[in-house]
């Protein structure tokens, strides 16, 4: 048998292969889109042909490139051309940060921002539209809160949308008004969507530009699948599969993307998109619903009602009985399923949707998932493992909410089961890891700090230190975890003979350095389907 000769040859002293806890000396040789071997420099030698590419990495880390388990591709392309808030300490300093931005992008028709958070605000006040007027009273503003679920807007933006005193409130959704009526600026949930499907107008061609931005940012961290999954009917029209298609066959799509559309009862579409979506790079991979909203503006779901608002205990997008039904429906028919869930009413929900899934259509390898998993029962722990459901989770977002807030809301002793992750890991549940970008930033080495450490958003504070994991469970949760959650762990998500070349470098070994130098490690070089996608410095050697 003649010997296959390597397009690709990278070594290292320290490759993480996903299969053990710790990296190890090692050559890969990749052909085509795949690894065909790995060894030592000697072995290597006989893979090596004149046109090989040599790649040698001496002590930086080589590992399986970050598999991005939830994320809103096209909102979060939207995003690295908004103002992001998150440093805001007061309004005003927002404000400033938002006229700055205003000025200095002037061909924007729409004033975009994220992040913002009054939790972290001298005053912990709401800010409303009024503010917002003083610095763009002609151009619309549309400013997303840190947990997406609720935004302020200016009053130009109200008009384009046609909200005013009469406006009714949607369904799921809260148009907040002052008590003489009129808006104040504020969005809740589903009440966002009269706004957003102005400011996403957006050409053809402008979201050509959006995407391939999108796809350039994630190669340079070392991002080499995701998945998008729906975030609200009115980003729907941001939404282009047909585009992505396009990227695809053009030979542009550097980044696996599966797609997740709308749980909603319309199996018909579901279906047709499965079958038109099915490749290594592009495929509709299930359906995705939110349950709930967030505990900071207490619209996530809890089974007893919040501690420092005792009327409410927040409610479900739609009834408890309808996603039964459509998980029962969409299950029968093969589907994997994802449920935001972030209250533990939700999550309980979530869960209990998927038993009875079981119960009714026979017990199967569904793999469905929970995502966020923030405010958890005890006794619904065991029950991921129990049930074989993902917990998909994004360790930074526990940092992203003010802690002295968020303990307000839900009351101390909710606070001892939030962002169980090695709790969850223990009883045996799969663990992937994600972004939830553009909630947060898209950079996976954030969310692989924040799991191992534990340290809050005060930059001092272990929130809850037991739940603290190993780099390399974390590492792995982000690779091998989104590659099983997706069906996809016998081609992605390890470094081994067989699979597809989905390869990160980054310019320094994590296992040898201190825990707060993570999040700011970089990328070296990235490979997707066997092609170098992204090298940030010239490490080939030639041959």
């Amino acid at each position: 048998m003649i010997q296959q000769l390597a397009d690709v040859i990278i070594s290292s002293n320290a490759v993480f292969t996903g299969l053990s806890d710790k990296p190890e000396p090692a050559s890969i040789a990749i052909k085509d889109n795949k690894i065909i071997a790995i060894g030592s420099d000697e072995q290597m030698k006989s893979y090596l042909g004149e046109n090989t590419k040599v790649y040698q990495y001496k002590d930086q880390l080589i590992m399986p490139g970050f598999h991005d388990f939830h994320l809103h591709a096209m909102d979060g392309a939207v995003s690295l051309n908004s103002v992001n808030l998150f440093e805001a300490r007061s309004e005003a300093e927002a404000l400033e940060m938002i006229q700055e931005f205003a000025e200095a992008n002037p061909e924007n028709q729409w004033v975009m921002g994220a992040a913002w958070d009054a939790g972290y605000w001298d005053t912990q006040q709401l800010p409303t539209r009024f503010s917002l007027d003083r610095i763009l009273p002609d151009r619309p503003a549309l400013m997303f809160h840190a947990e997406g679920h609720y935004a302020w807007v200016n009053s130009k933006a109200l008009e384009i949308a046609n909200i005013h005193r009469d406006t009714e409130n949607p369904p799921y959704g809260v148009i907040s008004k002052y008590e003489n009526g009129e808006p104040d600026g504020l969005l809740y949930e589903k009440a966002m969507d009269a706004v957003i499907c102005h400011a996403y107008d957006f050409t053809k061609e402008e979201k050509r530009e959006l995407f391939s931005n999108f796809l350039v940012h994630a190669a340079s961290l070392g991002i080499t699948a995701v998945h998008d999954l729906f975030a609200t009917e009115a980003m729907e029209i941001l939404n282009d599969y047909d585009l992505f298609k396009e990227f695809e066959d053009n030979g542009e799509l550097t980044a696996r993307l599966h797609l997740w559309p709308a749980l909603n009862g319309d199996l018909e579409r579901a279906k047709q998109l499965r079958d038109t979506y099915q490749s290594d790079k592009l495929r509709m991979s299930g359906l995705k619903q939110f349950i709930d909203g967030v505990i900071t503006a207490r619209t996530a779901y809890l089974l007893e009602p919040y501690a420092d608002q005792p009327e409410t205990r927040g409610e479900t997008s739609h009834s408890p009985e309808t996603f039964k039904k459509w998980v029962v429906e969409a299950d029968k028919e093969g589907f994997s399923i994802r449920f935001h869930a972030i209250g533990d009413g939700a999550i309980r929900l979530a869960l209990d949707s998927y038993e009875e899934a079981q119960k009714i259509n026979g017990k199967r390898d569904s793999r469905h998932s929970v995502e966020h998993v923030e405010v958890i029962h005890p006794n619904d722990i065991p029950r991921f493992k129990e049930l074989g459901v993902t917990a998909s989770m994004q360790p930074d977002h526990f940092a992203m909410s003010e802690r002295g807030v968020y303990t307000d809301r839900i009351g101390p002793e909710r606070e001892k089961h939030v962002f169980s992750i090695n709790t969850l890991k223990k009883t045996g549940a799969n663990l992937a890891f994600g972004t939830d970008f553009p909630i947060d930033i898209l950079n996976p080495l954030l969310q692989i700090y924040r799991a191992v450490t534990r340290i809050d958003s005060s930059g001092v504070t272990v929130w809850h230190p037991d739940e603290r994991i190993t780099l390399a469970e974390a590492l792995k949760a982000y690779t091998i975890g989104s590659a099983y959650g997706s069906f996809r762990e016998h081609e992605l998500g390890t470094l081994e003979v067989g699979k597809l070349a989905d390869i990160v470098v980054l310019e320094r070994n994590l296992f040898e350095i201190p825990e707060e130098e993570i999040p700011n490690t970089k990328v070296q070089l990235t490979i997707v389907d066997g092609n170098v996608v992204f090298n940030h410095t010239n490490s080939l050697i030639e041959n």
